[in-house]
């Protein structure tokens, strides 16, 4: 039996419906459909346990001989024998999925062509999420030293030390120090680790939004008066919250972060990369006088589970997080801030493709929040979406206080006369010896990571390259290996040529980060010099520490990968050189102008961030190229301008629609063979006037040992085009191990 409770006449119609479905109750034994977390095409009518349960219920029930996770997604529908159909084994003691989170997943999902279940996984992403209330054993540093030094204590020291006051379990300090429990319970008798009994789930401290923030520019007030106003309506909007590098455009957002906590709302701030979370934190902790959540897959699996209990129980005003976090349960979001959105770490490429930025404007739009894309270079889709009128524009034009946007300079690699083997110029050379005399910081940046990207044998000319993928390994000098960027597979450096063995005869070709700090090293023995890329530090919180020494002065020469450019202030930075600005300028790719003038423009920022003024050099070989040009002119708004138009012209996003179709498979004959049929039977999409381009390779045509072929779809922005790709993709039966995945919107065509 399903039962409602009574819906007072004096609630407002616009929520009478929404309250029906909160207020609905299945009583023992009713039949209610789950969705669970298994790779299921369809919801599984099971009876109600004992006491009942409510539409959203995190449940566990029976599938086959396994007990899985799933949510009450309503009523069954009844077509299966009622006495062959099985129980609920249990509500869980979770809140609630509300209707709003439902909503969020099924529109997700059919946007995305993503199977409603892998959706719920996404919502799912922590430990323990049915556990009872309990008291649990927990782990810190303690007082002195071990009685006798050996590797495996030391190693147990060194994690709690990284990782700060954070709390561990058991397992997890053993694991994350890679020893065994014994060695932590040795270390509790002598006192240097300090055992406590703690709740599984403690709330987070509560932001007080009524402290005072820093003292904010004109223009700053301005916008920050705007989006407290947007925040306070309650309505949903966007709003592009564009300003110059070193601008405050942090500053700004947390005001509205303060009027969406002021109203009891949540907040959910987005960042692009793990890395910023160190300075950020510190930030949100002076302004609002506690540390705010924060998710990322840096953070322990207990604290994963703390922060998904404490989101849906309203007991965290605000999280810091990676794109993951638009899945977490919020009771009541009032804002969602997507800072760099323009970054393309917010696309997803593997498992469920979305884009995080659009995901979180779909988000705010179903709960009434408020979005705010925050960006000094924003993506050309939100810029016209802005041109449009569909999302309101905010102007920050000027840095804060003193600075001062850097100068910006190229400098002609055609006429520096370098050696073949030498990457930093004469005159750059000199710049960083000029900032060095005075005590200031300089950066060489180079996207690209490893010390060379390829490896190769004088002898024959062979290139090596991963033996599970078509693409070459990245000789990686600090780790002694060559390492596959595609899959991840490493190998020990040979002596030998694998393809005529010859001897000594093997070279590493072209420059990486960690062959420019060689490099670096050389030039200038007495600095201190610091390497920055995300693969070379063990893990989030190292890396973090590094950043946070640059930033008070631990490095003379900061070396790095576009990590970088994300962000970051180096107060005492005041050069900054670009190795090669022509890297992202070759090649087919749609967005190469728009990535490689947002790159620029951002690593450009990091200089003169304080009172020196900074500078920011380009080593180019193409200094009358339209984009280098654009960078040096910094007529953003025409190069925008000029960029739509050409999109426009091509009826390529934003102003069309792509789609990627991957194919995968052991056998190059039958994926190729499923892709011809595929680009063959096409109907579907004629009907809404899209085209089909390929099959074609792949640009990285075998991963892991899979083959790959890709198809491009191209409609209309108008076109019905998710209708359309299911049911095309509808007709290809998957037999054997072959794979499809449909990437709506990509952002990358490797």
């Amino acid at each position: 039996m399903i039962r409602r409770a009574r819906t007072p006449e004096t609630r407002p119609a616009e929520t009478r419906e929404a309250a029906l479905v909160q207020d609905e109750f299945f009583d023992e034994g009713a039949l209610v459909a789950v969705l669970t977390t298994q790779p299921l095409d369809r919801l599984l009518d099971y009876k109600a346990p004992e006491g009942g349960c409510r539409p959203g219920a995190f449940v566990e029930v029976p599938l086959g001989p396994r007990k899985v996770l799933g949510v009450v997604w309503g009523p069954g529908k009844g077509d299966f024998d009622y006495a062959k159909v099985r129980s609920v084994i249990r509500v869980l003691d979770a809140a609630p999925m509300r209707e709003e989170m439902k909503s969020f997943l099924e529109k997700s999902a059919a946007y995305t062509l993503t199977p409603l279940s892998a959706m719920l996984r996404l919502a799912t992403r922590a430990p323990g999420l049915g556990d009872p209330p309990s008291m649990r054993k927990i782990y810190r540093r303690g007082a002195g030293d071990p009685d006798r030094v050996t590797k495996a204590r030391t190693a147990v020291i060194e994690t709690l030390a990284e990782y700060g006051d954070l709390a561990f379990t058991l397992k997890e300090l053993a694991e994350m120090s890679g020893v065994t429990p014994s060695v932590v319970k040795g270390l509790v008798k002598q006192g240097v680790v300090r055992e406590e009994d703690s709740p599984r789930d403690l709330p987070f401290g509560r932001l007080d939004p009524e402290l005072p923030g820093k003292a904010l520019t004109p223009d700053q007030a301005a916008a920050s008066d705007h989006l407290a106003c947007a925040v306070q309506s309650g309505d949903y909007g966007t709003t592009l919250l564009r300003g110059v590098t070193g601008s405050g455009k942090t500053e700004v957002y947390l005001e509205a972060v303060a009027a969406a906590l002021r109203q009891g709302r949540q907040a959910l701030v987005l960042l692009p990369e793990i890395a910023l979370t160190a300075e950020f934190l510190t930030r949100v902790e002076a302004r609002f006088g506690a540390r705010p959540a924060e998710w990322h897959s840096g953070a322990t699996m207990t604290e994963r589970r703390r922060i998904w209990r404490m989101v849906g129980q309203g007991q965290a005003q605000l999280v810091i997080g990676a794109r993951s976090a638009l899945f977490l349960p919020f009771q009541n979001l009032g804002l969602v801030v997507v800072d760099e959105e323009h970054d393309t770490s917010y696309k997803q490429e593997d498992g469920v493709l979305y884009n995080a930025r659009d995901m979180a404007v779909l988000r705010a739009s179903i709960c009434g929040a408020h979005v705010v894309l925050a960006s000094a270079t924003p993506s050309l889709e939100s810029w016209v979406n802005a041109q449009a009128g569909k999302y309101e524009r905010l102007e920050l034009t000027s840095r804060f206080g003193p600075a001062v946007m850097p100068q910006m300079g190229t400098i002609d690699m055609r006429v520096e006369g370098l050696p073949s083997d030498r990457w930093v110029s004469p005159r750059l050379k000199a710049e960083v010896d000029a900032r060095l005399e005075r005590g200031e910081q300089a950066m060489l940046f180079i996207n690209r990571r490893g010390y060379a990207p390829i490896t190769l044998c004088r002898a024959c000319g062979h290139q090596i390259g991963c033996d599970d993928c078509d693409a070459r390994m990245v000789e990686h000098r600090f780790l002694k290996r060559l390492i596959c960027h595609q899959c991840g597979e490493s190998k020990p450096m040979p002596t030998v040529c694998p393809s005529c063995e010859a001897e000594d005869k093997l070279a590493a070709i072209g420059p990486g980060v960690e062959r420019l700090g060689e490099e670096a090293a050389a030039l200038w023995p007495e600095a201190r010099i610091a390497t920055l890329s995300s693969d070379m530090y063990g893990s989030a919180r190292a890396l973090k520490a590094e950043i946070a020494g640059i930033a008070e002065g631990a490095a003379d020469i900061v070396i790095g990968t576009q990590l970088v450019a994300k962000g970051h202030n180096f107060p005492k930075l005041t050069l900054v050189g670009v190795i090669d600005a022509d890297l992202g300028l070759s090649g087919s790719d749609l967005r190469a102008a728009e990535r490689t003038f947002q790159l620029m423009r951002q690593v450009a920022g990091r200089a003169g961030r304080a009172e020196a003024p900074g500078t920011a050099l380009l080593q180019t070989y193409q200094p009358e190229h339209p984009v280098i040009r654009a960078i040096l002119a910094g007529e953003e708004e025409a190069f925008w301008q000029a960029e739509a138009d050409e999109r426009r012209a091509a009826g390529m996003p934003p102003y069309g629609r792509l789609a990627g179709i991957i194919l995968s498979g052991p056998d190059v004959a039958a994926v190729f063979d499923a892709g011809n049929r595929l680009a063959r039977n096409d109907r579907a999409l004629r009907a809404v006037g899209a085209q089909v381009f390929g099959p074609a390779p792949a640009p990285v045509a075998r991963v892991r040992g899979r083959h790959r072929v890709r198809l491009l779809v191209k409609a209309d922005k108008a076109a019905p085009l998710q209708r359309a790709l299911a049911e095309w993709v509808g007709q290809i039966r998957l037999t054997g191990d072959l794979r499809l995945a449909v990437d709506i919107d990509p952002q990358s065509f490797y």
